[in-house]
């Protein structure tokens, strides 16, 4: 994971780029979302919501400063890589914090900036992350299943929530089982992408306007587009049908125009 982030470093900065790191247990990052975020008095101790609570101190400026810091590297950002081990099927915790806390309410997402008509649909953002895993084993027969079905939460639930372009993963298979020549292999795999990432056409998702307000279910009109289709729309939205191959691994795949 070192070796990936000094690369996409290395790569972006020779395009002329300036890169900032998080480097989160450098920085001893708190991972737990907590009253302490919120400076000063909080609008309700004895029922303690942190959802409401941190969107109040994001609108009165009162979040504490490691979280403010990280929202204003986000402002600045066009791209942001998270790079990590995936731990039991997810992010770390130290990761997942940084989502909880960061990604506040208001500043990250509300009930009528969200997917499609997100904040944060001016930027790009990606996951790039090892695998303790052989990639036989995250396919559609392997034991652990298809790892487009457990990218899902993570690509869907949080990035395209919060509005990002969501650019295909950057997977490292397995690399603690590989040999030296085989892990040489997929840091150069990833240099020759870096050179083009900022380009790539996005993941594709569902519109927030192919649903109707109220239930948010799919409009009619979209279910009668994709009545023929061999395959559901995306690994979540799938309409009772096979799940559509590669689609959160791979750009372009799935039709939702």
């Amino acid at each position: 994971n070192a070796a990936a982030k000094n690369a996409a470093v290395e790569v972006l900065t020779a395009q002329g780029c300036t890169v900032e790191v998080s480097d989160l247990y450098a920085m001893g990052f708190k991972a737990t979302a907590t009253a302490e975020d919120i400076k000063g008095e909080v609008k309700n101790a004895d029922n303690f919501c942190y959802l409401e609570e941190s969107k109040l101190a994001w609108e009165q400026g009162k979040l504490s400063d490691d979280i403010t810091k990280e929202q204003s590297k986000l402002t600045e950002a066009d791209l942001i890589i998270f790079q990590f081990p995936m731990y039991w099927f997810s992010v770390p915790a130290i990761l997942k914090g940084w989502i909880d806390r960061v990604l506040t309410n208001g500043f990250a997402f509300s009930q009528d900036k969200r997917y499609s008509q997100g904040v944060f649909q001016d930027k790009k953002a990606m996951l790039s992350f090892t695998t303790g895993s052989l990639e036989s084993m995250f396919s559609p027969t392997g034991i652990n299943g298809d790892m487009n079905v457990t990218l899902w939460p993570l690509q869907n639930g949080i990035l395209h929530y919060c509005g990002f372009q969501v650019l295909a993963p950057q997977i490292f298979w397995a690399p603690s089982a590989a040999a030296v020549e085989d892990r040489k292999s997929m840091l150069e795999s990833w240099r020759t992408r870096l050179q083009g990432l900022l380009e790539e056409k996005p993941l594709s998702f569902v519109p927030l306007d192919c649903f109707d307000e109220a239930a948010f279910q799919l409009k009619p009109a979209v279910h009668e587009k994709h009545a023929s289709e061999e395959f559901g729309l995306t690994v979540g939205i799938h309409l009772n049908k096979p799940l559509p191959p590669h689609s959160q691994m791979k750009a372009g795949y799935s039709k939702t125009d």
